[in-house]
This record gives C-alpha cells, sequence and structure tokens, in this order.
C-alpha cells in the first residue's frame, strides 16, 4: 500500500487545508471595505464586472435558465462575490507590498493568479497528472492480473486482494479528479465534494491496509473489520454535507485515520520479508519529506507555485511506485498461490 502513504498524506494534507477558514486577509479591513463597496456598485476601481451588473438588473441565478449565462462562462468568469474579492485582495495586496508587507491568506488561500478562470492551474495541472497516474496504475495492474499473470480454473485471478484494489483505485482516481475541480473554482459543492472524496478515500484506505497488512482473506473477516469503519466514514461524510463542515473535526478525523494507516503499514514493511518492502519504506520517507511542504508553507511564487502545488508533484513519482508495489504484490502472492494449487 505504498500509494498509500502518499494517498493518506494527501487526503490529511486537504483535511489539515481545510482548518483553514478566518484568515488576516479577508479580516483585514480596507479588504472587507473594498469587497463591500464592489458587492454594492460591481466595481472595483475602473474595473466593472457584468455578473454583478446582471445580478443589480433583478435576474439572479434563481433567475428563469434563460436569462442566466451558459454554465462555461459561468464556469470561466465567476460570480460577482468570487471576482470582487479575486479583484480587491490584488489591489489590497499591491498596497502592501507598496509598504514593504508580505503576502497574506485570504479565505484560507494565498493570493493566486487565475488562468482562464481556473483559481489555482499548478495544483490543478499536478492533480490532473495525479489522476492520470492512477490511471496508469490501476490499468496497468489489470492487465498484469488478467492478462500476463496465470488464473485459475474459474479464470479469475489468484490474487486474494484484486477486488480491493480495483476499488481502491476507483477511490483514488474520484479523489484527483474532484481535487482538479475544487482547485479549478472552489465553491461550496466543489469544496464539500472534494472534502467527501478525500475522507471516503482514507476510510477505504484505512481499511484496505488492515486486510493487507494482517493477511486477512477470509470473507466473514473482512466484513467484520470492515463494516464498523465503512459505518463511521459514511456517518461522517453525511455529518460534513448535511449539517455542518466542521474543519476542526474534520482534520482530526483525518489525521486519526491518515496516521493509524501509515502506522500499520510501516510495521509490515519492518517485520514482512516482502521482496518489495524496500518500495514501501520509499513511499513512507518520501511521504513525511513531502509533509514538510506543508508544514513550511509558503507565499505562491509569481501567483502560482506555492508550496501546497509542490507537494502535489511530490505524490506523482511516489503515486508511480506505489502501484509498481501493488504489481509486485500481486506477482508474489499468485507465483506462492500458483505453485500450492499444482
Amino acid at each position: 500500500m505504498m500509494d498509500r502513504y502518499l494517498i493518506s498524506f494527501v487526503a490529511v494534507l486537504s483535511c489539515l487545508l481545510g482548518g483553514l477558514d478566518a484568515s488576516a486577509g479577508d479580516v483585514d479591513p480596507h479588504y472587507r471595505a473594498c469587497v463591500k463597496t464592489c458587492e454594492e456598485t460591481g466595481c472595483v476601481g475602473q474595473r466593472c464586472f457584468p455578473d454583478c451588473n446582471f445580478s443589480k438588473e433583478g435576474v439572479s441565478s434563481d433567475g428563469p435558465w434563460y436569462m442566466q449565462e451558459p454554465l462555461y462562462l459561468q464556469w470561466k468568469q465567476g460570480d460577482c462575490q468570487s471576482d470582487c474579492r479575486y479583484y480587491c485582495m490584488f489591489d489590497r495586496e499591491k498596497e502592501r507590498e507598496a509598504l514593504g508587507e508580505g503576502p497574506v491568506k485570504y479565505h484560507g488561500k494565498w493570493p493566486f493568479k487565475r488562468v482562464y478562470g481556473i483559481q489555482e492551474p499548478v495544483s490543478v495541472a499536478f492533480s490532473a497528472l495525479n489522476l492520470a497516474m492512477h490511471f496508469h496504475g490501476w490499468l496497468s495492474f489489470f492487465i498484469l492480473l488478467y492478462y500476463k499473470l496465470p488464473l485459475n480454473m474459474n479464470k479469475k485471478a489468484y490474487y486474494e486482494f484484486a477486488s480491493l484494489w480495483h476499488i481502491y483505485g476507483f477511490f483514488s482516481m474520484n479523489s484527483w479528479f474532484w481535487s482538479v475541480v475544487f482547485h479549478s473554482r472552489d465553491v461550496e459543492l466543489t469544496e464539500k465534494l472534494d472534502y467527501s472524496s478525500a475522507v471516503a478515500l482514507l476510510g477505504y484506505s484505512l481499511i484496505l491496509a488492515i486486510l493487507r497488512s494482517f493477511n486477512v482473506r477470509n470473507e466473514a473477516t473482512r466484513v467484520m473489520v470492515s463494516a464498523p469503519l465503512l459505518a463511521f466514514v459514511t456517518t461522517h461524510i453525511l455529518y460534513l454535507n448535511f449539517y455542518k463542515l466542521d474543519y476542526g473535526w474534520n482534520m482530526k478525523v483525518c489525521v486519526f485515520m491518515g496516521v493509524t494507516q501509515l502506522l500499520l503499514w510501516a510495521i509490515w514493511a519492518g517485520v514482512t520479508r516482502h521482496p518489495s518492502r524496500w518500495k514501501l519504506w520509499v513511499v513512507v520517507v518520501g511521504g513525511g519529506l513531502a509533509m514538510l511542504l506543508e508544514i513550511f508553507d509558503f507565499p505562491p511564487y509569481q501567483g502560482f507555485m506555492d508550496a501546497h502545488a509542490l507537494w502535489h508533484a511530490t505524490t506523482i513519482p511516489l503515486t508511480y511506485i506505489w502501484w509498481s508495489f501493488i504489481r509486485d504484490d500481486a506477482e508474489f502472492r499468485t507465483s506462492t498461490l500458483h505453485k500450492k494449487a499444482k
């Protein structure tokens, strides 16, 4: 579960970022005054926004669909509030720079420069690469199992954890997909989908870590181990989406699940004689070092590349190594079981 080390870090970090609600920038009275004026007038200085005028003319988002802008334009241009916040933020940053002050966060994020309406283009690019890497890893695992390794008499894979890894691949790709969407456009819906996907991935990865590290092969035992964790994760996701998006509580849950599974993999890597255990250590150590990018956070260089974006970049090679371990594990177990079946 190499990549799970990495993915655990990914989801944990996403949860940690979710804890940032009020920031120094958005409580700045100059910034708040600018946003308030913009929402009333539709302008920041000489810049005026058609979406604000659109609302002021009485045709809001609650109006008939044929009176609203096309969805692709809404996505690219944002809405009145996001445009006001964006330009007020950069005007305020220019003022701070003139005073010799460094950048600060606004609404939990550093001031990023948009590219074609994408709010964090570098994070989007790296998230997309992680998504592609997981798809490549899962596809290569699928081809190995069913086209390169021997199958049993029922034409099924010998590898006992094959179905679990297929599900893991789905959760991983789903999580990175919503990471791409969330970093493209940060709104309530995309935020909840991103956090929910990360929690689901962490919860399932914890289950998989327990089942694989303890070599649980009996179906009844698997159900007994998984059911309580599945119930807890499902309840937590429902709580975040339909009761309260509690960043602090979500952070605690994510950290607990992430650290627990990391410890499980670290202990297993230390005691097992698996021929590819070194790959586990690479992901564990690499993921731990990558977390330093989140601890020692820094503002985006030229408005694009920040510590979180770099962290996304480090997960790309670690993901490749993780799926390499999964393939090695499938080969190792298949070889053992195939010899016993003869």
